[in-house]
């Protein structure tokens, strides 16, 4: 049992929570550095075979759906939990007794002698609700008020955001869905295996001066065919749009071009193929056209095709086709020049510009921003609304006693306080200090 109550508290103890968010904040330092999501071959190539090696054993090419590091988050949500858990029985206390007149009169920031005790100093002090124990002119009578008591709540509520929006956010990296939707303006794609259906309107390049692009806009539309409901929205770099709860990101953009196939000289099919995409003869599916590359200004700088600008100057196809999944060739074909393979005769045009999307639908995300509200409204409690009380006790010669209590700012609080009663009090004094005859 002594065991288990030591491990309970080492769970929801600070240092346990403090050592999870450096190693949360060590893993995201290395998921913002190393690439995510790419093979062993192209991390031998960029670091070396070792560190590929490793990065793939510890799953670091997946930083934030890695086994170890859901653990972690759990780990440190259930020491936010436990944390909460703890300190809620007292905290219900402590807020139940601030209500009291037990509660209210505890020991002074400030005390000042007064002949008399004004309703309007506890107003202007924050106080309004004035209540009072004791007969009229009794000694000992009290006048008592308290204020902000909902600043007690702030790190329990602060920390209670931060664990939604941990959980919401862990969760959410681990159940989130991720497609990617690329196309030229005109088509229709469903969207993974959602059902919904991406309409690509349009599809803009925003120029600097130089030629250079500043912005790429897509603009599009997403179709539930359940019910026929369709949104619409743009997405631009750094801007995604929102559409049926998934956010559509501006990732790149590249070419695309028609295909035409003709079958002795008669027209047979013609596709429209981004970049590294292919087509299948629709009367030989086992021959298959593949667009390797499209360039606008076509050129070869030591055997190699290049493209000496972006614009349409002297476009051409890198192109390769296989039978039966075997190669059988690749070159480069120029505007106008025709591919021909026995019947079938090959030819690309009308080159335009694609938008490759990343599709995110995390559907968790509420509870983040809840979590993040809820931390905010913590953190506004804390820092904001400062739990005080004041009061007065009736001395045997008929003067009173007036004090108060700020648990935050004292020292702010304290001079309002002689603000508004000095004038009128025969003496004062803060916290240790001895009182000071101002008569």
């Amino acid at each position: 049992m002594d065991k288990l109550k030591k491990a309970g508290r080492f769970l929801s103890s600070m240092q346990f929570a403090i050592l999870l968010l450096l190693i949360l904040i060590a893993a995201c330092v290395l998921g913002s550095f190393i690439s995510q999501g790419k093979t062993w071959d192209w991390y031998a190539q960029t670091y070396s075979e070792r560190i590929a090696g490793a990065i793939i054993a510890l799953h670091l090419d997946d930083v934030f759906h890695s086994i170890w590091f859901v653990v972690i988050t759990a780990f440190l949500c259930v020491n936010l939990l436990f944390c909460n858990l703890l300190r809620l029985p007292a905290l219900l206390k402590r807020w139940k007794r601030s209500g009291t007149k037990e509660g209210a009169l505890g020991k002074p920031t400030v005390s000042a002698t007064v002949a008399e005790v004004k309703d309007a100093w506890f107003h202007d002090l924050g106080f309004q609700n004035i209540r009072s124990d004791g007969n009229e002119e009794d000694a000992g009578r009290v006048l008592w008020s308290t204020r902000n008591r909902a600043g007690i709540w702030g790190a329990w509520v602060c920390h209670l955001g931060i664990l939604l929006v941990i959980v919401g956010f862990g969760m959410g990296q681990v159940v989130k869905q991720e497609y990617a939707v690329y196309g030229v303006p005109g088509q229709s794609k469903t969207i993974g295996d959602t059902g919904y259906i991406l309409t690509i309107d349009d599809f803009r390049t925003e120029l600097r001066e130089d030629g250079s692009a500043s912005q790429y806009t897509a603009d599009l539309t997403v179709r539930r065919p359940s019910d026929g409901r369709d949104e619409s929205g743009s997405a631009s770099v750094n801007a995604p749009a929102s559409l049926f709860g998934m956010k559509f990101y501006q990732n790149s953009t590249g070419w695309a071009s028609a295909v035409h196939i003709a079958e002795n000289g008669e027209p047979l099919q013609e596709e429209v193929l981004c970049a590294g995409d292919y087509v299948a003869v629709k009367d030989k599916p086992e021959l298959v056209i593949y667009l390797n590359a499209f360039y606008p200004d076509y050129s070869q700088t030591e055997g190699m095709p290049v493209s000496v600008s972006q614009e349409l100057n002297n476009p051409a196809w890198l192109y390769s086709v296989y039978y039966q999944g075997q190669m059988l060739g690749m070159n480069a074909l120029m505007s106008g020049e025709e591919l021909t393979i026995d019947e079938y005769t090959v030819t690309f045009s009308d080159p335009q510009t694609y938008t490759l999307l990343q599709v995110k639908r995390d559907p968790l995300t509420w509870l983040a921003l809840l979590g993040g509200i809820v931390t905010m409204l913590g953190l506004f409690l804390a820092l904001y609304v400062q739990p005080a009380s004041m009061w007065a006790v009736r001395q045997s010669d008929g003067t009173w006693m007036l004090s108060a209590v700020s648990v935050k700012g004292g020292a702010l609080f304290a001079d309002r306080f002689r603000e508004v009663v000095g004038d009128e009090a025969s003496s004062i004094g803060c916290n240790h200090e001895e009182n000071v005859s101002i008569s």
